[in-house]
């Protein structure tokens, strides 16, 4: 019987992270009707089980009904009880006394109830007629009181386990849930911000190109307000809004700036974390086309290869960065926020992000399950 427990414990311990297991445990709580199956089940074998040894079910029968009652009684006078009272207030001495106490009364009680209402002798397996309390007898006795006990307080324990680690489990996934949505709302004001403060530079130059500026920008509006809301987004929408961000920053940099995007591969019923990808190239224009004088180069690769997106981006590395603003560039909010949702969102084994400098450029590689 122990060995089923722990083979049942560590099978549901291995298996818990599994959607419909843990629906399944979400709720549960063992109610009178479990008791009851239980003990009947457990009744119905050791009945057999002593009529087996002494090929007598009478007197089977009339053993375990005097029997189970103090089974029951010292079961749960153990989980509800001595344990919650002495065990989880880290009283052992105390608790190892009163178990032992309880196992001794327990005694008084059975053999009496067997001499009285079964017949003088308690312990017919045993070689020789017992009819009082013998040393054998109480450690015989006792030992499968024990036995009982440990057996119903391990299931109890293992119950609880089960609850407090889906408690928890809850808990974090709660608090990973309000961390992504904040991390996803963040992207927001911050793309948001930036493409503000082109529009206002273009209104102070009283450039033709702020309604267009406008308009494309009420299109990226309109897909951040239902993108956002969704823990994965069609992959074409994505590409789709990176586009349009590229083409706002085109009409803002005009002949100065050089882009050179490539797309391949089959995008159809792939899905992307929103907005995921946005910050990676707005890092390109922050602190490359913004901090540059003369020509800026930016290239932009994306391509799907199986289960598999690869996203390339680099951009020319500004003659006055220097190493502080190379190191800003590392840790600023769009990739510090690109790499937090990534380790929310997706498995170590699913993503794949790089970050260097070659050939004075400054690269981003991402390499995303899709």
């Amino acid at each position: 019987m122990y060995f089923v427990c722990i083979c049942m414990y560590m099978y549901v311990n291995d298996e818990l992270n599994n959607s419909a297991l843990e629906k399944s445990f979400k709720n549960y709580k063992p109610s009178y009707k479990h008791h009851i199956i239980f003990w009947v089940i457990y009744f119905m074998f050791n009945t057999l089980r002593w009529e087996s040894i002494h090929n007598d079910f009478a007197y089977s029968l009339q053993t375990n009904l005097i029997g189970f009652p103090i089974h029951m009684t010292l079961a749960y006078f153990n989980i509800y009880y001595l344990m919650p009272k002495l065990v989880y207030t880290r009283r052992y001495v105390s608790y190892t006394l009163a178990v032992l106490l309880s196992l001794f009364v327990m005694l008084l009680v059975k053999f009496n109830l067997t001499y009285y209402l079964v017949g003088p002798n308690v312990m017919p397996e045993s070689a020789t007629v017992v009819d009082s309390i013998t040393l054998n007898y109480a450690i015989v006795t006792m030992l499968g009181e024990l036995y009982v006990v440990s057996f119903v307080t391990a299931i109890k324990v293992t119950i609880d386990w089960l609850g407090e680690k889906r408690k928890l489990h809850e808990v974090e996934k709660r608090r990973l849930t309000t961390e992504l949505r904040f991390l996803r709302s963040q992207v927001s004001p911050h793309f948001f911000f930036n493409t503000l403060n082109n529009i206002y530079s273009l209104t102070l130059e009283k450039s033709n190109k702020a309604p267009e500026v406008v308009l494309k920008l009420s299109e990226l509006m309109r897909y951040l307000l239902y993108a956002t809301k969704k823990p994965k987004q069609d992959l074409i929408k994505e590409i789709d809004c990176i586009q349009n961000y590229i083409d706002l920053e085109r009409i803002r940099f005009d002949d100065s700036l050089e882009i050179d995007i490539s797309i391949s591969g089959h995008m159809e019923n792939k899905k992307i974390a929103p907005m995921l990808l946005i910050p990676l190239i707005e890092n390109c224009f922050k602190h490359g086309a913004n901090q540059n004088i003369g020509k800026m180069s930016i290239e932009i690769v994306i391509k799907v290869e199986d289960d598999y997106l690869s996203f390339q981006v680099s951009n020319t590395i500004p003659e006055n960065g220097g190493k502080n603003k190379i190191s800003e560039r590392k840790g600023g909010i769009g990739l510090s926020n690109v790499k937090k949702r990534l380790e929310l969102g997706y498995g170590k084994d699913d993503y794949e992000l790089t970050i260097f400098e070659k050939d004075n450029r400054f690269n981003v590689d991402l390499k995303l399950k899709v």
